[in-house]
C-alpha cells in the first residue's frame, strides 16, 4: 500500500488512541457553558452489534459531535439495559448463570462501540444489573410504598402454566406461550403496581409542551392514556337487588337503546353464574385462553353465553338480558358494558349472532339508515328516547347526565384508558422488589439501610418459574419490625423500571449516598433523545412518569425527561426488518475490518433520512468508501501547496479574487449554508450530499495562483468540519495533516460568510415585443441608461431588432428588459 492510499484501520486507531489519551469526550458540569445532553436509548447486551445498532448510535453521535463544535458542553453517555428474559433464555440454553452471559456480552459490545469511534464519556458507563444501580430504584420503591403510590392487588394476567410466569401480550403467540408452547391462561394473581393513573392528566396535558417530539409519538401516547368523558351508570340485577353493575359510556345519548349487558368472564357475577350452570363454567374456562392484545380482540370471533341474570334499565325499568362475552376485559373499566347494537358495530354483530334486539335511538341528520344491516355510530338526533327525544346527541349528553345525577343512578365522570403500571415479574433475572412478608407485621418494606436487596448472580435458571421462590438463602429473612422469621418477595421488577430513570443516573454515575445529586439537575432534561418508534408508548410513558415522581420528591427540578425526540427508521435487508429470527442480520464487524468504521458510519447516514427506513446495500458501503478515498487522494496530491499556509495566514482578500474565483467562493458558502440548515433540522443525509457537492466544486478550482490555493484551503477546512461528526477519524487525520489544528473535534463549526453570497452582477432576461430573446449580465447598481445600452448592444438581441427603430424600452428592475418595436 502506497503512502497515498487511504488506510482506515491505522487512521482510526490513531484517532481513537488520541481521544483516549486526552480524555476528549469526558465532561463535567460547567455553569458558564451551555449544556447539551444527547442520548441514544441504551442497548440490551446481546453480545453482537447489528446495523440497526450502528445506525441508531451513529445518528446520536453525529448530533453530539456537531453540538460540541458549536461550543456547547456536551454529554453523551452509554450503558446497558442488562436485566430481562433474553439473558434467562440464553442461560437456560447454555446452562450458565445469566450474569456471566450478560457481563461477557457487555465486554464484547463495549469493544465494538469503541471501534466505531463514538464520542462517549465511558467513565459514566452503567449496567442496570449492578446492585449499585438497582439499589436506588429499590430505594425509590420503598419511598413510594410508604406514600401509598406502590401497592399490591390481584390482577388478571397471561399465565404460562409450564414456565410459571406472567407473559406480556406480545409473548402470547396463537394463544400459546412463545417459549414453552403451552396454552396460556387468564389467571388472577397478586401483582405490584405503581399508581401512574394519579398522573394521567399531567401526562396527557404535558404532551402539548413536547413540541420537539414527533406528532405520531404524541398521538400514540394520547391514545394510550385515552381520556374520555362520559357517565357512569348503575344497573340493578333483577334476581338479586343487592347486586349492582356499574358501566361507563361515552355515549349517554344511546342509553335508551340498550338491549343487553355484557360481562367479562372474570367478573364476580360471571363467577356466580358459573356455579349454577356447567355450560357457563365451561365457557369461562375456554375464555382463559383468549387473546388480549387489542388488535386481536378487534378481529377475533365475538362469542358469548346468556346467564340467568337480568339487569334493570335505570331509566325505563326494562328488563335486559345479561351475557358473558369474550371481548369484555376485566382490566378495562368495571368489566361490564351496556350494549347498544343499533349504534355500536361490535354490539351489533353480537346481537345478530345471538338474536338480540336492535333498537335505534339516534337517526342521521340527513340520510336514511338501514339499522338491520349495520350500526349507525355517528352523532345525530334522538328518537324513541322518552323525554330526550328530539335532542341532538350533544344536547342529550348534558341532559341525560344531569338526569341520572339528579335521581341518583349515575354521575358524569372522566375516565382514562391508562391503567396502573404492573411492575411485578415472576422471573429470576431482574431487580428484587424490596418487600418482606411477616406473619405478624404483614407487608413490610426493606429498611433503607439494608438496601440493596442483592440478586444472587450464581443461579442457573431451569425455565420453570423463578428459582428465587425455592432459593431459601434468598427468601428466608427476619422481619425488620419484630425480628421473627419472615419471607422476602421473590418477584422482580419489570425491566421498564430500570430504563425509566437511567438517563438521570448517568449524570450522578458515581454517587453512592443518594439516587441522584445536583449534577442530574444540571444535565436534565435530555436535550435530544434518539431511539426506535417501538418504544413510543411504554418506555417513554414510564420514563415521563418516573421523572415526575422524582420531581415531586424534589430530586429533579423539571417536568419532562426528554426535550426533543428522534425516532430513527429501521434497517432493512431485502425489504424486511433485520432480525435474528429471520436470519437476515448484518453484522458491521466484517465491513468495518474491510472498509473502516467511518465508511460504515457514512453509509448509514447517507442512505436515508434518519426517520425513514434504510435498505442495506453492499454497493452503498463501497460507494461511501470510494468517496472518502477520493478526498484522501485529492488532499495528498495538493497537501504540499495547502501546507504552505498556516491557518492565520489564509485570509482571503475578496478584492483580489477574479470573477471566476468569486463565483466559486459563492458556491462554497451556498453549499455550507444549506448544510448548516440541514444539520440543524437533523436531515443528515443531505448534509452528506452537501459534502459531495462541495468536494466536486473544490476539484474544479484551477490552482495556478495563491488565491486559488487559498480557496481550496478554505473549502477543505469547511469540508472536513462538515464531515467530522459523520467520519470523525478520517476528518481528525486530515485536519492534522493539513496543519489546521491538533483536534478537529475542538474546532468551531464553519460559519457562512454572507459577503461571499452577495453578487456584483445580476442577470436580466431580454424580450423583444414580449418574446424571450436572450439574457444580459449587468452590474447590480447599473442605471437605466446602462441597462438599455447593454441590451441593445448584445449580439444575440441585435439579430431580432433587424435594424428597426424601437418605440420604447420597458425595464422591470432586476428582472427583465422588454424592447418594443
Amino acid at each position: 500500500m502506497s503512502k497515498n492510499d487511504y488506510d482506515p484501520n491505522s487512521i482510526e486507531q490513531e484517532a481513537q488512541d488520541y481521544w483516549a489519551f486526552h480524555h476528549t469526550f469526558e465532561v463535567r458540569e460547567d455553569l458558564n457553558t451551555e449544556k447539551y445532553y444527547c442520548l441514544s436509548m441504551l442497548p440490551y447486551p446481546s453480545g453482537e452489534l447489528h446495523m440497526g445498532h450502528v445506525r441508531n448510535y451513529t445518528i446520536g453521535d453525529v448530533i453530539s459531535r456537531y453540538q460540541r463544535m458549536l461550543g456547547k458542553n456536551v454529554l453523551q453517555p452509554m450503558g446497558w439495559d442488562a436485566f430481562g428474559l433474553p439473558a434467562e433464555n440464553a442461560a437456560i440454553k447454555n446452562k450458565l448463570p445469566p450474569a456471566a452471559w450478560t457481563y461477557q456480552n457487555i465486554d464484547d459490545m463495549r469493544a465494538q462501540f469503541k471501534r466505531l469511534g463514538f464520542a462517549i464519556d465511558w467513565k459514566r458507563e452503567i449496567a442496570t444489573c449492578h446492585p449499585d444501580y438497582y439499589r436506588w430504584e429499590q430505594w425509590l420503591f420503598v419511598k413510594l410504598f410508604k406514600k401509598g403510590m406502590a401497592y399490591k392487588k390481584k390482577s388478571f394476567v397471561n399465565w404460562d402454566p409450564v414456565d410459571n410466569t406472567v407473559l406480556a401480550n406480545e409473548q402470547v403467540v396463537n394463544g400459546r406461550g412463545w417459549r414453552s408452547g403451552a396454552l396460556v391462561e387468564r389467571k388472577e394473581i397478586q401483582q405490584w403496581f405503581l399508581r401512574i393513573t394519579d398522573y394521567a392528566e399531567e401526562l396527557l396535558t404535558g404532551l402539548d409542551k413536547l413540541e420537539g417530539w414527533p406528532d405520531q409519538v404524541r398521538t400514540m401516547q394520547r391514545n394510550w392514556i385515552g381520556k374520555s368523558k362520559g357517565i357512569e351508570l348503575r344497573f340493578s340485577v333483577k334476581e338479586d337487588p343487592t347486586q349492582q353493575l356499574t358501566v361507563f359510556t361515552t355515549r349517554p345519548d344511546t342509553l335508551l337503546g340498550v338491549s343487553y349487558l355484557a360481562l367479562a368472564p372474570e367478573h364476580p357475577l360471571s363467577h356466580l353464574a358459573s356455579q349454577e350452570d356447567p355450560e357457563i363454567a365451561d365457557f369461562i374456562e375456554q375464555c382463559k385462553n383468549i387473546k388480549v392484545a387489542e388488535a386481536e380482540l378487534a378481529t377475533m370471533e365475538k362469542r358469548g353465553i346468556a346467564t340467568s341474570f337480568h339487569a334493570i334499565h335505570p331509566i325505563t325499568g326494562q328488563t335486559l338480558p345479561i351475557y358473558i362475552a369474550n371481548f369484555v376485559l376485566m382490566e378495562y373499566g368495571s368489566g361490564a358494558i351496556m350494549a347498544v347494537p343499533a349504534h355500536d358495530q361490535r354490539d351489533f354483530e353480537f346481537a345478530q349472532k345471538y338474536n338480540l334486539p336492535v333498537k335505534p335511538v339516534i337517526r342521521p341528520l340527513t340520510l336514511s339508515w338501514d339499522y338491520s344491516k349495520e350500526a349507525f355510530t355517528e352523532p345525530g338526533i334522538l328518537v324513541d328516547s322518552e323525554q330526550f327525544t328530539g335532542l341532538s346527541s350533544e344536547e342529550a349528553f348534558s341532559a341525560i347526565a344531569a338526569h341520572v345525577e339528579s335521581v341518583g343512578i349515575g354521575q358524569k365522570v372522566t375516565h382514562y384508558r391508562l391503567r396502573d403500571w404492573g411492575i411485578s415479574r415472576q422471573r429470576y433475572w431482574g431487580a428484587p422488589i424490596p418487600i418482606i412478608y411477616c406473619d405478624s407485621c404483614g407487608t413490610v418494606p426493606v429498611p433503607e439501610h439494608d438496601l440493596p436487596v442483592i440478586l444472587p448472580e450464581d443461579v442457573v435458571p431451569q425455565g420453570t418459574g423463578s428459582p428465587l421462590a425455592s432459593l431459601e438463602s434468598f427468601y428466608a429473612t427476619t422481619c425488620p419490625h419484630c425480628g421473627e422469621p419472615a419471607r422476602r418477595e421473590t418477584d422482580t421488577f419489570d425491566t421498564f423500571m430500570q430504563s425509566s430513570w437511567y438517563y438521570a443516573r448517568y449524570c450522578s454515575f458515581d454517587q453512592n449516598q443518594a439516587m441522584l445529586d445536583d449534577r442530574a439537575r444540571y444535565w436534565t432534561p435530555v436535550d435530544q433523545y434518539v431511539g426506535g418508534i417501538e418504544h413510543a408508548i411504554l418506555h417513554l410513558l414510564y420514563a415521563r412518569f418516573v421523572h415526575k415522581l422524582l420531581r415531586d420528591e424534589e430530586i429533579l427540578n423539571t417536568d419532562e425527561p426528554f426535550t426533543k425526540l428522534l425516532t430513527q427508521g429501521m434497517v432493512l435487508k431485502d425489504g424486511a426488518k433485520m432480525s435474528k429470527s429471520k436470519g437476515n442480520v448484518v453484522s458491521p464487524t466484517a465491513w468495518i475490518q474491510q472498509y473502516g468504521a467511518d465508511t460504515v458510519r457514512l453509509f448509514t447516514i447517507f442512505a436515508a433520512p434518519p426517520e425513514q427506513s434504510l435498505e442495506w446495500s453492499a454497493s452503498g458501503v463501497e460507494g461511501a468508501h470510494r468517496f472518502l478515498r477520493r478526498i484522501y487522494v485529492f488532499v495528498e496530491e495538493i497537501k504540499t501547496a495547502l501546507r504552505m499556509y498556516h491557518p492565520r495566514d489564509t485570509h482571503i482578500d475578496v478584492q483580489q479574487l477574479s470573477q471566476e474565483q468569486k463565483d466559486i467562493r459563492k458556491q462554497i458558502h451556498s453549499v455550507l449554508k444549506q448544510a448548516n440548515h440541514d444539520m440543524e433540522r437533523i436531515q443528515l443525509n443531505t448534509v452528506v450530499s452537501a459534502c459531495m457537492k462541495l468536494f466536486n466544486i473544490l476539484t474544479e478550482v484551477p490552482s495556478q495562483d495563491k488565491n486559488s490555493v487559498l480557496l481550496v484551503h478554505e473549502g477543505i477546512s469547511i469540508l472536513l468540519r462538515l464531515l467530522s461528526p459523520i467520519t470523525p477519524h478520517f476528518s481528525h487525520h486530515l485536519w492534522r495533516e493539513l496543519n489546521y489544528g491538533t483536534d478537529i473535534s475542538k474546532a468551531s463549526w464553519p460559519k457562512v460568510d454572507n459577503r461571499a453570497l452577495k453578487t456584483d452582477t445580476i442577470n436580466m432576461v431580454v424580450q423583444v415585443n414580449g418574446k424571450l430573446r436572450g439574457e444580459i449580465s449587468i452590474p447590480i447598481d447599473a442605471d437605466k441608461k446602462t441597462i438599455e445600452e447593454t441590451a441593445l448592444m448584445n449580439p444575440h438581441i441585435q439579430k431580432f431588432l433587424d435594424e428597426k427603430q424601437f418605440k420604447k424600452i420597458i425595464i422591470v428592475p432586476n428582472k427583465l428588459v422588454n424592447i418594443v418595436l
